[in-house]
This record gives structure tokens, C-alpha cells and sequence, in this order.
């Protein structure tokens, strides 16, 4: 496969530039950001992010796509969504996908190509298991971590509780990318792989440093009355507040890959698995685990840049790239 080429350095100086106030994104593209797996559960995914763009006067969506629905699935619903953006404001599409979201972009193109090629302009796939990641492949494997019971628990989580589809985590196995790698071919455009390594010091295993928002489809609460002792109560869905130490949960899975495969990781996604080929790559020195990159909005320190900016400055090198492939492209035919 075609190798990769390393973008860190000029990242990081639009990354400084973006801090200083420079923003340089044009306003005559459409940005949509494609959210991963299981994010209809997590109403705030993107959010800080698309209201960031829109700040700045760029039209800036979030694709509203089944998050648990299978890879092909998603493809489809995502060719229709960047069609309806395309001809509803006359403007090219740039995507930017965050974990399987990255993956269900790629599929779309990979797929669609013919139908896209005038409507999109690139792609950057962030934090993506495009070659797969261990976490899906140890939890469905044949004689990995608790065989059957563990397929059957999520097979309960996915397609029973939030009415998913077990392919969408099928979809992530090593088994599953090969196969759909070996049969799709990504096309030609301006492309970027992002991935991270999350912190695995014992300080931040130890801590609680993020709250999310999980919206739970339903919630059964028993009546203990001697009278109803047969009829359980049913609430429906709602939001419902819940603290996570998303940060212990990934330097847990993190220290995981590391001791038992060798890898460096975001928690869920090792950094190898996360390189497209022939994609230009973006390997920040900073410790930042998965869940940052579309939750984190507040800076411990007010000198580091947020995952807002992050996003600015990884579309900012995709549309040079594009640039410069337009000037190349100009120049061969001359």
C-alpha cells in the first residue's frame, strides 16, 4: 500500500497560528464532522466543536447518522447527507470523521466515489480504526476475552438496549477491515490520519477527569407495593447526567494494548492501525486519549490548545493539501 507521508510539523505551526488568533479556513466549503460509534448517546459529541465553527462563519454540520448501524449502512445514509449538502448551498464538502465515524467517511467514498468525486474535497479521518482495532477483535474473537458471554452481553447492549446493529462493532475487527480494505479502494484526494497515545500514568488512571451526558432508552424502576408486585414500572428515555472517568476508563484499556500487544494506543485505537495509507499523518507529542479529541473543550492549561482548535487545524492542512494537489495537477497539464 502506498506509504504516508508526516504532516506534524507544519500541524503543529497552524495549530500555534490558530492559538495566536489566525484563522484561515475559507468560507466556501461545507464541514461535516461524522461522529463514532455509539455517539447518539452522548448529546455533547462534536458540539463545542460545530458551535466553534460557527463562531467563525462556516457552515459546519454534524452528520446525523445511526452511530451503531454497520459500516455499509452508514456509507449509504452518509453519500445521501453530503448529496443534500452539495445541492442544498452549492458548496464542495470537506469531512472529518472521529473514530468509526472516520471509517464510515471512507466507506462512503470508497463506495460512492462516482457520485462524490465533484462534491467532495477531502477527508481526515481522527482517531479511526482503519485497519481495525483489538479492543472489537478480543471482544468477538472465538476464545478471547470471555468467548460467547461477552458476544452475547454485546449483542444485549447494541441491538437490544440502544437498537443497534452488532455489525457496527463486527465492522472494527481485523477480520472485517481486511476484508473490506481488499475489496474498496480509497480514491485519490486530499487525505489526513490523526492518532494519538493516551496517557498511562498512574495519576490519571487514578482520576475522574470528565463528565459525560448518556441518554438511556429506558430505565426500569420496580414497585415494591405488596399490590403491584407484577406490574414493573417503565420510564421512557432520557438524559440523564452520569460522571465517567473517561480518561481512567481509557489509560486503563491503554496500559491493556500496551502489555498485551506491544502498541501504542488512544485507549481503543493503536496509532498503527490508525495510519491510512497514502495519507499524510499527524503524530502530536501530546498525551491525548480518545474520548478527548470531541468531549474536551476546557484547558488545564490556557496555553494549550483545545480539541476545537485541533479540529481548525487539521481541516486548515487538509484544504492546503487540497491546494496543492490543485496546483500540481494545474501544473502537469501545462
Amino acid at each position: 500500500m502506498a506509504p504516508v507521508v508526516d504532516g506534524t510539523s507544519r500541524f503543529l505551526e497552524l495549530l500555534d497560528a490558530i492559538r495566536n488568533g489566525e484563522h484561515a479556513l475559507p468560507d466556501t466549503f461545507v464541514y461535516l464532522l461524522i461522529p463514532g460509534l455509539f455517539s447518539n448517546h452522548g448529546p455533547l459529541y462534536f458540539v463545542s466543536t460545530k458551535r466553534f465553527f460557527s463562531k467563525m462563519g462556516l457552515a459546519c454540520h454534524i452528520a446525523k447518522i445511526h452511530s451503531e448501524a454497520s459500516v455499509e449502512h452508514n456509507a449509504w445514509e452518509l453519500k445521501q447527507y453530503i448529496e443534500e449538502l452539495y445541492w442544498g448551498s452549492g458548496k464542495r464538502v470537506m469531512l472529518l470523521g472521529h473514530s468509526k465515524g472516520g471509517v464510515d467517511a471512507a466507506a462512503a467514498l470508497t463506495m460512492f466515489w462516482p457520485d462524490l468525486k465533484d462534491k467532495v474535497v477531502g477527508l481526515a479521518l481522527v482517531q479511526s480504526p482503519y485497519g481495525g482495532t483489538p479492543i472489537a477483535s478480543d471482544i468477538l474473537r472465538e476464545g478471547q476475552v470471555a468467548d460467547k458471554e461477552t458476544r452475547r452481553i454485546m449483542e444485549l447492549v447494541i441491538c437490544k438496549i440502544i437498537k443497534g446493529d452488532i455489525r457496527a462493532l463486527e465492522d472494527l475487527t481485523y477480520e472485517k477491515r481486511r476484508e473490506f480494505i481488499l475489496k474498496h479502494k480509497l480514491p485519490e484526494l486530499p487525505l489526513i490520519s490523526f492518532h494519538s497515545e493516551a496517557s498511562i500514568a498512574p495519576g490519571v488512571i487514578a482520576t475522574m477527569t470528565h463528565i459525560a451526558h448518556a441518554e438511556l432508552p429506558w430505565l426500569p424502576i420496580l414497585n415494591f407495593r405488596p399490590e403491584d408486585l407484577d406490574n414493573n414500572l417503565v420510564l421512557s428515555g432520557g438524559q440523564v447526567p452520569v460522571v465517567m472517568p473517561l480518561s481512567a476508563a481509557m489509560a486503563v484499556c491503554a496500559l491493556h494494548l500496551k502489555l498485551r500487544y506491544g502498541e501504542k494506543s488512544d485507549g481503543l485505537v493503536t496509532c498503527r492501525d490508525a495510519e491510512v495509507p497514502g495519507s499524510v499523518v499527524i503524530r502530536p507529542d501530546r498525551k491525548l486519549d480518545h474520548a478527548w479529541m470531541v468531549y474536551s473543550s476546557r484547558r488545564r492549561n490556557p496555553a494549550d490548545p483545545d480539541s476545537r482548535m485541533m479540529c481548525e487545524a487539521i481541516l486548515t492542512l487538509l484544504v492546503e493539501l487540497g491546494r496543492s494537489k490543485t496546483t500540481t495537477a494545474s501544473n502537469k497539464r501545462k
